[in-house]
């Protein structure tokens, strides 16, 4: 059983979403909140704790893209799938960098849905076709991912999991400074600066 916390300022888009879920017998709603305030203190204060945390982007006090960033702060690793009704690439870009796990529209049918809960469950990565078209923009022409070594496609992966080169480094056993060289290697042979986009060229080739 998959414990799911859905986070949606509107009431009628939260029941909805919970309602379909509910129809799965793998996934089980163990709460709801309006916000990212009010899912911070969910998290704090209810004894059952969410596999996979489904966010919208846009709410009043505390937004998804300010959660996922106060989260990943805390070292919290709880995987999360924002839902949006917004095409915007910004925002998904956004939340990208700020270590959300997935991305799929609000108008998503719920057999995908179920499919990304239990993806993201697993520690896998999940965004709409129309999605990742919108990221993708602005990418450099497509660099060979075999051109890395393993252990350079074995930090991507790390990279994409939202982890820091500190988090990498405990997790493949190396120096903090020897994790930041591969990082430097990966990012020249995916000829991009930004770490973002080296994950996004990774999940474009299925890396990730």
């Amino acid at each position: 059983m998959i414990n799911v916390a859905l986070v949606d300022d509107q009431q009628l888009v939260r029941q909805g979403i919970a309602g379909l879920l509910s129809l799965s017998e793998d996934i089980r709603i163990v709460w709801q909140a309006e916000n990212g305030e009010h899912a911070q203190q969910m998290l704090v204060e209810q004894q059952d704790q969410p596999d996979v945390m489904l966010l919208d982007i846009r709410m009043p006090k505390v937004n998804g893209i300010e959660l996922v960033k106060i989260l990943r702060g805390q070292g919290n690793k709880l995987p999360i799938l924002m839902l949006t009704t917004f095409d915007d690439s910004e925002l998904f870009m956004q939340s990208l960098q700020a270590g959300a796990n997935g991305f799929l529209l609000k108008d998503v049918s719920l057999e995908k849905l179920v499919s990304a809960v239990k993806t993201l469950a697993d520690g896998g990565f999940v965004a709409e076709p129309v999605v990742m078209k919108q990221l993708n923009k602005g990418l450099p022409d497509m660099p060979v991912l075999e051109d890395l070594t393993e252990k350079e496609q074995q930090i991507l992966k790390l990279l994409a999991g939202g982890f820091s080169n500190k988090e990498i480094a405990s997790s493949v056993f190396l120096a903090e400074g020897t994790v930041k060289n591969h990082v430097s290697n990966i990012l020249s042979k995916l000829n991009t600066r930004d770490r973002t986009r080296a994950v996004l060229i990774a999940l474009n080739q299925g890396l990730v």
